[in-house]
């Protein structure tokens, strides 16, 4: 047996009922959100959107990264995307370690990884804002292009928006 088993059977139902082949792989609403990995998110289900609707960015710590940036270029220009939501989350781990505390971790276990930054969140709130700023300003953004950003209660699910 596979470690993967439970996840292909699961796809053979999924697959047998499949409606969204006429979908064309643009943001339907305009729309990009960068959040968090966290499974405890369904960023369509936040918003109220559809498959096809938006564009989901996830990582660690919904973090504006060079990456994140990258695919923001190419989510305007080619799949129509003209904002962007940035929605972390409260509860999240990347604000109970710090980028030492993960590279200590590691090396226990026998792993270097001081080569990585780990964008650990010691101020959720300052880096929100900075991270909608690091988007704002942006030479490879559309200037004035609406970039908004709001803190998921995973407990509540409502949003808290951040004026910035």
């Amino acid at each position: 047996m596979s470690d993967f088993d439970d996840l292909l059977a699961a796809n053979e139902e999924f697959s047998a009922t499949f409606t969204d082949a006429e979908l064309t792989g643009k943001a339907a609403r305009g729309l990009a959100v960068v959040t968090c990995m966290d499974s405890r998110i369904d960023p369509l289900g936040v918003f109220g959107l559809k498959p096809g609707d938006a564009k989901i960015l996830r990582n660690a710590g919904a973090r504006v990264t060079d990456d994140v940036l990258r695919t923001l270029v190419l989510a305007v220009n080619l799949l129509a995307v003209e904002r962007v939501m940035v929605m972390p989350h409260t509860d999240c781990g990347m604000t109970k370690v710090t980028d030492d505390e993960v590279h200590a971790i590691a090396a226990r276990r026998g792993v270097d990884t001081r080569s990585l930054d780990f964008h650990t969140v010691p101020d959720q709130d300052a880096a929100l804002r900075h991270d909608l700023t690091r988007i704002r300003t942006s030479p490879f953004l559309p200037a004035g292009m609406p970039v908004g950003g709001a803190i998921y209660d995973v407990r509540t699910g409502k949003l808290m928006p951040i004026d910035v």
